[in-house]
């Protein structure tokens, strides 16, 4: 018949553009049917979605993706275990229903449907007039229903979620009864929550492993977890008797089966060589058991959250540990997450860490940048989004980095828990020249060491300048610097080679000119505020009546004031200089703003679900 069609001349009238708009949607909604009929007898295969991460404590919805950098899209895979009426998957800012992006997959308890909507500030859900989720697949199996979708990064419809680098908040909702619109959907009613992803995952190829690799695993030693909801649980190891100097070159999770909802992040620290023995202990970090000594075990060799995958280090580096000067022992500290609280759950999860013995050109580091620990840095309570900034200077790179400057590879972003945004910039010249690591949906409860996109080259008098945004709308007092869990931190550990001595490069306000600002404070204010010198920075800071005045005037003194710069050797002794009352670095010219690529639209879509069929749903 295409042979016979083929041979005649074609008459046909030229066709109008609804008319190719009309025949275009059909043959996309004939291959979706395609698909879907092509999926119902074939699992996609595990390497199609290298990434998984279960959405719920139960781990009845297991989330798995991948990320196509070519077509700027993100391709997801939804099993779910126990599907009730439908549920709801999606995105939003910190993980709130309300505002939220989302894919819809509900049921009247006869007709399936999946449409991409989106909920105001009330959580009313309305059908979007851009259908941005597309639905690719939907096939039952044994173990539950696997729904396929694509979404683009950026598809420049405002009410859709930009997908950027850093972390992304997903949201789920089960609907456990049947609903006959998707306007009849009551987020409020929903049985939901949260889980936290890198989606954007870097396309780095592994790099080659040594033959004479060898493994060993940090775990925790059966480990009966806390039926509580949050648990730190903190176990010593050691190091073999005469260990000599090995690289790291990979680490990777060790999960037990069963306990992947429940394992939230781990780390291993090794301990300080100051000490010849740490006491051994197996137990909650915040057990008054707990060793004081265990305090002294904070060098980080390992970090895993979560979604993360196995870390590998550059082919020319490896992370030194074992040998002269380097301590035995090491801590596994493990973050249990059991919201349910499962009772009598056995764990023996930790990092599996690979090493070899044949030295790799160079031994990786980890730098400190951002703020020092210091209470003069301070934010206002009731405050949205107050911004910190703490600076590696260029007269620091300048005397501590060599000629042929260093490489960073890995970056890990800290706050405590008013953290809200962190961007390390570098900067040459007064040039903003380059971003190291950025998150704007940064969250202090999702921590981890992300492999960067791309190498960031730093040399000699460049500047490294790190950016913190808070919100502290739900305190009532100002917010200090500091180690405790109220108070706060702007740190970003970068991972780089070849290592130097520089280990830390960080700043803080000049406490002088902090002394002023209190003078003024109480110039201008009725209510005076101790300046007596047995007061503390703290209770000084805790006295401010925080009027728009107060809060302006400390501000402007973060952006202007000099600066004590922190250039510090791994002694925790300056390098030689002076480094008091230093100019804040002057930028003449900031990095613009990436504006989002839009995907070409093929012309105004119906905003109608999509029907599926999945047989007639019912209550599990």
């Amino acid at each position: 018949r295409m042979q016979s069609s083929r041979s005649k001349p074609c008459s046909c009238p030229s066709l109008k553009l609804r008319e190719v708009a009309s025949m275009y949607f059909t043959l996309v909604a004939a291959f979706l049917v395609i698909l879907v009929v092509a999926l119902q007898g074939s699992a996609p295969r595990q390497s199609d979605f290298p990434y998984k991460v279960p959405l719920d404590p139960q781990g009845l919805l297991e989330l798995s993706w991948n990320v196509s950098y070519p077509e700027q899209a993100v391709h997801f895979q939804l099993l779910i275990r126990e599907l009730h009426f439908g549920l709801l998957f999606g995105m939003s800012d910190r993980g709130e229903f309300e505002n939220a992006d989302l894919a819809v997959l509900w049921s009247d308890g006869h007709n399936s449907y999946f449409g991409d909507a989106w909920s105001d500030a009330k959580g009313q859900l309305h059908m979007d007039s851009q259908q941005d989720y597309q639905l690719l697949g939907a096939r039952r199996a044994p173990e539950g229903l696997y729904l396929l979708f694509r979404r683009a990064f950026s598809t420049c419809d405002p009410k859709d979620y930009l997908i950027e680098d850093g972390t992304v908040h997903l949201i789920y909702g089960i609907l456990e009864k049947p609903v006959h619109s998707l306007q009849a959907i009551n987020v409020s009613a929903l049985h939901g929550g949260l889980q936290r992803v890198q989606l954007l995952k870097p396309n780095i190829s592994i790099p080659q492993l040594p033959r004479d690799m060898k493994s060993m695993e940090i775990t925790a030693p059966d480990v009966v977890i806390p039926s509580q909801e949050t648990t730190y649980w903190c176990y010593m190891a050691e190091l073999p008797e005469g260990f000599s100097k090995h690289h790291i070159i990979m680490y990777e999770p060790v999960v037990t089966a069963g306990n992947e909802a429940l394992v939230h992040h781990m780390e291993v620290f090794q301990c300080a060589a100051d000490f010849d023995s740490f006491p051994r202990y197996n137990g909650p970090c915040d057990s008054k058991m707990k060793p004081e000594r265990l305090n002294y075990c904070r060098h980080v060799l390992a970090a895993w959250a979560m979604g993360a995958q196995a870390f590998y280090y550059p082919e020319e580096a490896g992370l030194a540990f074992g040998g002269p000067g380097s301590s035995r022992y090491l801590r596994l500290e493990i973050h249990y997450h059991n919201p349910l609280v499962f009772k009598g759950r056995r764990d023996s999860s930790g990092i599996r860490l690979y090493y070899t013995a044949t030295l790799r050109p160079y031994d990786a580091g980890i730098m400190e940048l951002g703020l020092v620990y210091t209470p003069v840095m301070a934010i206002p309570p009731g405050e949205d989004s107050f911004i910190l900034t703490g600076y590696c200077t260029d007269k620091c790179t300048q005397l501590a980095l060599p000629s042929a400057g260093i490489r960073i590879f890995a970056s890990q972003l800290h706050t405590h828990l008013a953290g809200r945004k962190v961007v390390t910039v570098l900067s040459r010249h007064g040039r903003e020249r380059q971003v190291v690591n950025a998150d704007s949906h940064y969250s202090p409860h999702f921590q981890e060491i992300r492999m960067l996109k791309e190498v960031v080259a730093v040399f000699p008098g460049d500047e490294l300048i790190t950016t913190c945004t808070y919100n502290t709308e739900d305190r009532s007092r100002a917010t200090v610097g500091g180690f405790g869990i109220l108070e706060e931190m702007c740190v970003n550990y970068v991972h780089y080679y070849p290592q130097t001595q520089l280990e830390l490069c960080k700043s803080a306000v000049d406490p002088g000119y902090l002394h002023r600002y209190f003078n003024l404070v109480n110039r201008f204010n009725d209510e005076e505020v101790c300046m007596c010198p047995q007061v503390s920075v703290p209770q000084q800071f805790y006295s401010i009546p925080w009027n728009t005045f107060n809060r302006d005037v400390l501000r402007s003194l973060y952006g202007f004031a000099p600066i004590s710069v922190h250039c510090n050797k791994s002694s925790a002794v300056r390098f030689p200089g002076q480094w008091e009352k230093q100019p804040l670095p002057s930028i003449t010219e900031r990095l613009r703003e990436p504006s989002p690529r839009c995907p070409p639209s093929p012309g105004a879509q119906p905003a109608a679900p999509i029907p599926l069929h999945l047989g007639q749903l019912r209550r599990v």
